[in-house]
């Protein structure tokens, strides 16, 4: 004979199933020694369960707590790192960044910063070429020795107009005549937002596009 329980029969008005209770698949140390126990008491008297495969059982069971624990252990340091990139995330929304590109998207008559690594001393030729393979500037900056060199585009063509918005090329070359050589080139741009991904911070940069911070040069 079966009892049905006030909560079976509204269940049943409805046309639904009561819920079956939720049980536990995993096995507790009170479960382990149970069945530990009912072992001892339906072993083979002629073959009894030996020392050393009563230690390795036992080991065993150490083994997987320790991991359950190790793995919580784990869970709670990758919230605390999230929460750390979260927050050096937001030190960095607002202030510019330094990323080798070659290639920037700008507003009608807006310039652009950046700097290249000079080989040696001596002068660095700057090139800006818009989307149609047009050169609209030329300027050179004298290196006075190697390492980082400065430039600086104003958004004016060689005539002295503002260009058009577009996305521009900025090439570099140092040496004249026969032993020029091209410069990669950083460009510096305003970090507009910043995206927590699971592969680390991406820093969204204006008229750059994104970038993973591990290719930012520098942030200032």
């Amino acid at each position: 004979m079966s009892t049905i329980s006030g909560t079976d029969n509204s269940y049943a008005s409805l046309g639904l199933q009561a819920p079956q209770a939720t049980r536990n698949s995993s096995l507790g140390q009170a479960d382990f020694l149970r069945l530990m126990t009912e072992q001892f008491k339906n072993q083979d008297p002629l073959k009894p369960l030996d020392n050393a495969q009563f230690l390795g059982q036992l080991a065993q069971f150490s083994t997987v707590q320790g991991i359950d624990k190790m793995q919580g252990a784990m869970e709670a340091v990758a919230s605390v790192m999230e929460s750390d990139q979260a927050l050096r995330a937001a030190t960095l929304v607002g202030r510019d960044a330094l990323v080798e590109v070659s290639e920037v998207e700008l507003p009608a008559g807006a310039g652009v910063k950046g700097e290249v690594d000079a080989l040696k001393a001596g002068p660095i030729t700057f090139e800006v070429v818009d989307a149609a393979g047009v050169s609209v500037r030329k300027m050179t900056v004298e290196a006075g020795a190697a390492g980082d060199t400065a430039f600086e585009w104003d958004g004016l063509n060689d005539a002295g107009q503002p260009s058009p918005a577009g996305r521009y090329t900025i090439r570099a070359t140092s040496g004249t005549a026969a032993d020029t050589e091209s410069l990669s080139v950083r460009v510096a741009a305003h970090i507009d937002s910043v995206s927590v991904e699971p592969s680390g911070l991406v820093l969204n940069l204006a008229g750059l596009g994104s970038h993973p911070l591990s290719s930012i040069r520098r942030i200032g």
